[in-house]
């Protein structure tokens, strides 16, 4: 309906915007829009407007979560238009297409909370693959062992996220991980790397297969259709088990919401110069300012935390720690768990300088997702770290003390919830122990008792 304006004319109104677009040295919003576009979608419109360098995309609001669940899982009627003009606009600047045979832009859709949730919620990567875009992706690369892997990838995740074929029971392996462990097997091979394009090619009809089979419908082709189910499923995700139990352990209001990212791909699978990486601005267990994290070669994001490879360390100083612990040497250390920084010198430098930007921009210590496609760093992901009472204490008092925040910032920085994790009983650094394994502290404090394996067998 018509806007009657002062002067006697008329307008239409304006329709909502649900789409934010950043890239290509512009972003349609900042920091400041955290609940509206989330975390990570705020956090990538303002390295964007930084001039970082970010892979362009667009976020699409945490309103229309709200209306997706208020209106039956249902979109606003404008939604449809603004994604493909969001598209359009990376399209543009990529210099390639969505769906095409020729020159294919593909795509990773993922969550993204006002408040972190690492973990929670669902992601998909290289979206918009097909039996007839992989081949464009060979022209594109040159290397059709990576094609098929990230096509292989994507249908794995797809028919897990979006499609929901996972375990049936408690007891049953995830039907995509037996077949890879199955022809790994047949092959007499330890290691995904190892698989052929041959292999490769197969996995993707297995996988297919299985779907059918189980879920009784085919792989969708269509990228716009892949594109739809994809989002589809980041906005289901947010009320699924793991982020229901969550947001109630973290007190997050379930009417905030999630954006949902959609985001031009970048490969850190496509050769021996590319890397997927997490690194953090200072260390999150114990405070120490200093740059650490993982990093895989030749690997995408997921591989790092799937526990199927080991990440190895970022920097020098924590690859030589990490060899000595494990009581590797030198030399063997230097042949199996290279650090980035002297893998890819020129990326871990543009990496250090980054980490110091954001730690300066945001005033605390920073959680960074990173990948290295041809030895171009690309930032994925910025946030607040997550970390221990005695980290957050320590990184306070530290920027205190130079003068980055002010004492009531520094106060406001540990929750009182956290003050009570100093209390648990811990294990006398100076103890001699029996070490039996090693693994990432999850807990504030030393525990006994049983040990499972499965989050509800302790409930």
């Amino acid at each position: 309906m018509p806007i009657d304006t002062a002067n006697g004319a008329s307008k239409k109104p304006r329709n909502k915007k649900y789409v934010y677009s950043f890239g290509g040295g512009k972003a349609d919003g900042n920091t400041s829009m955290n609940g509206l576009l989330g975390g990570k979608g705020a956090n990538l419109a303002e390295m964007a407007g930084l001039g970082l360098p970010v892979p362009p995309g667009m976020t699409i609001s945490t309103e229309v979560c709200t209306h997706y669940y208020t209106n039956g899982r249902t979109y606003p009627t404008e939604l449809t238009a603004q994604v493909q003009k969001g598209l359009a606009r990376i399209e543009k600047i990529m210099g390639r297409q969505f769906g095409s045979r020729k020159n294919p832009l593909l795509l990773s859709v993922r969550s993204g909370a006002r408040v972190s949730m690492p973990g929670m919620m669902d992601t998909v990567l290289n979206l918009g693959l097909n039996d007839e875009t992989v081949q464009g992706v060979i022209q594109q690369s040159g290397n059709p062992r990576f094609a098929y892997d990230c096509y292989r990838r994507f249908v794995q995740m797809y028919g897990d996220v979006v499609l929901g074929l996972k375990p049936e029971s408690k007891t049953e392996r995830d039907p995509f991980e037996k077949i890879i462990e199955e022809k790994k097997a047949a092959k007499g091979i330890e290691l995904d790397t190892e698989f052929t394009v041959e292999d490769l090619q197969a996995l993707v009809a297995e996988f297919k297969a299985v779907i059918r089979d189980r879920l009784q419908i085919a792989f969708p082709d269509d990228p716009h259709e892949q594109l739809w189910g994809a989002i589809g499923a980041v906005f289901g995700s947010w009320q699924n088990p793991r982020a229901v139990t969550y947001r109630k352990i973290e007190n997050i209001p379930g009417e905030w919401g999630t954006a949902v990212t959609v985001q031009t791909m970048v490969f850190g699978n496509l050769g021996d110069d590319c890397a997927t990486g997490v690194a953090f601005t200072r260390d999150l267990s114990t405070g120490r300012n200093a740059l650490n994290g993982d990093f895989l070669v030749n690997a995408q994001g997921e591989d790092v935390v799937a526990g199927t490879r080991t990440p190895q360390q970022i920097t020098l100083a924590a690859s030589r720690e990490r060899a000595q612990q494990s009581g590797h040497g030198e030399e063997d250390r230097q042949q199996r768990y290279p650090s980035l920084e002297e893998r890819m010198p020129e990326g871990f430098a543009t990496l250090q300088n980054i980490a110091n930007t954001l730690e300066t921009h945001y005033k605390d210590a920073q959680d960074i997702e990173f990948t290295i496609q041809s030895g171009h760093l690309w930032m994925l992901q910025t946030r607040a770290g997550k970390r221990t009472t005695t980290a957050a204490l320590k990184i306070a008092v530290d920027m205190v003390n130079a003068g980055v925040i002010d004492e009531r910032t520094a106060v406001l920085r540990v929750a009182p919830g956290q003050l009570d994790q100093l209390l648990h009983p811990t294990l006398d650094p100076n103890a001699v122990k029996d070490r039996i394994a090693r693994g990432l502290p999850a807990s504030p404090g030393a525990v006994s008792g049983e040990h499972h394996f499965s989050t509800d067998r302790p409930r």
